[in-house]
């Protein structure tokens, strides 16, 4: 199998950085025979632009996210419940056009048998995939509407990579502004065959408004039942529940990654675990997707300081504090987080981790993934570094490490 071979430029040179293995009794290099189980629990498809105006039907189509051209032949990306953006900020600037490990990334994942050869050159076992173009089709709080693209992706899904579950899984979306919308396509999906299942942050997409429902009211208990009866992980992946492009011009890129696409994640975590949910559905599993791992312990302190001191406003009262909910119950998924990693072990958060090489995104490792975790990870134990790459992923997302093992192995053989 042909692997990609590429260029490190200047900009992407810094990836390189390492230092080194000693002490380490295995490492995360391709190259190493006892390298760690190393499982990507965060990539993203490189989905056909034009899968949705295919599939979807006509009466949604006018809809669907595009590009406007103004009267002074200014180009704009429009989606329904997203701001207006210049296609040119869109865009990669300043990259060759042949080569260049950004323009790589631009490019890559789209063909599943590239995308294999691609992750196995990252010394990567298995993966998890989310939408990429399609994690705006939560965009919108029309539930009819987000769920027929939903059920486009889905379908997609299926068929692209359906026949690699076994180290290649795709989330099945669902859009959940409607319930009885939600249970119907999780019990269809469950039926496929889908390993996992991704929800938006929140179900109503926008603004915060008290009177929307929100995944704490009992008015869900019906859908977590119907999840666990179909026995499948929850994952709430970054830049679901609003607009993460809220600020504009000098220094939105910051701003906008860490205030309006990060953070928000929080809050469905909270949900979970401060509302009884996982006492009445204590099958529950679910992980914080992208959204790094350094805001666990003090937002599951913040949680257990507002249930202990706000005693007189919080309800129900719980048999266990909120952080231990999300122990039993919850993990979080990182690419690079050197403040999370470094409380890992200190606030026995190892089980509840997560690593992701993010393929193809830029904010990702690939396919520099071992020198990230040989900068990161040193100072944590064989074992720990074992349950964060791989093993915690194995668990919540039911692969067969054994499979996974000899299938590594067959590689090598056959190299």
């Amino acid at each position: 199998m042909e692997q990609t071979h590429f260029e490190v430029d200047d900009k992407n040179r810094w990836r390189l950085d390492t230092p080194g293995i000693d002490g380490w009794r295995r490492t995360a290099r391709p190259g190493d025979p006892d390298k760690y189980l190393m499982i990507s629990a965060d990539c993203h498809a490189n989905e056909p632009g034009s899968l949705w105006a295919k599939r979807i039907d006509e009466k949604f189509r006018a809809r669907l996210p595009h590009v406007e051209t103004d009267a002074n032949g200014e180009r704009w990306f429009v989606a329904e419940g997203l701001g207006r953006s210049r296609v040119r900020a869109r865009m990669i600037v300043n990259v060759p056009r042949e080569g260049g490990e950004d323009r790589l990334r631009g490019r890559a994942g789209a063909d599943p048998v590239e995308r294999i050869a691609d992750q196995i050159r990252d010394g990567i076992d298995a993966e998890i995939l989310f939408p990429n173009k399609g994690l705006m089709m939560f965009a919108t709080r029309d539930a009819e509407f987000g769920m027929a693209q939903c059920r486009v992706w889905n379908d997609f899904a299926w068929e692209m990579y359906g026949q690699y579950n076994d180290f290649m899984s795709p989330a099945a979306a669902i859009m959940t502004s409607d319930v009885s919308l939600a249970i119907a396509e999780i019990q269809r999906v469950a039926q496929m065959g889908f390993r996992f299942l991704t929800l938006p942050c929140k179900p109503m997409f926008g603004g915060h408004d008290s009177r929307d429902p929100n995944y704490n009211l009992d008015l869900y208990d019906p859908m977590w039942a119907a999840i666990q009866d179909v026995d499948l992980p929850i994952t709430f992946h970054v830049s679901t529940g609003r607009d993460p492009r809220a600020a504009r011009k000098e220094g939105g890129a910051v701003i906008n990654y860490v205030s309006h696409s990060l953070s928000p994640t929080i809050e469905p975590v909270a949900s979970l675990c401060g509302s009884g949910i996982l006492e009445r559905f204590p099958k529950l599993q679910f992980a914080a997707v992208e959204s790094g791992i350094g805001w666990v312990p003090w937002a599951l302190d913040a949680m257990d300081e507002a249930y202990r001191k706000h005693h007189l406003w919080a309800y129900p009262k719980l048999k266990q504090l909120p952080s231990e909910y999300f122990r039993a119950h919850g993990a979080a998924t990182f690419q690079e987080d050197r403040a999370g990693l470094e409380l890992a072990e200190k606030w026995n958060l190892v089980d509840n981790f997560m690593w992701a090489n993010d393929y193809p995104h830029a904010e990702g490792t690939w396919p520099h993934s071992a020198e990230a975790i040989e900068r990161e990870m040193g100072h944590l134990s064989d074992e720990s570094r074992a349950k964060i790459l791989g093993l915690n992923a194995a668990k919540m997302f039911k692969f067969d490490v054994d499979l996974l093992l000899k299938r590594r192995q067959s590689a090598r053989v056959s190299d």
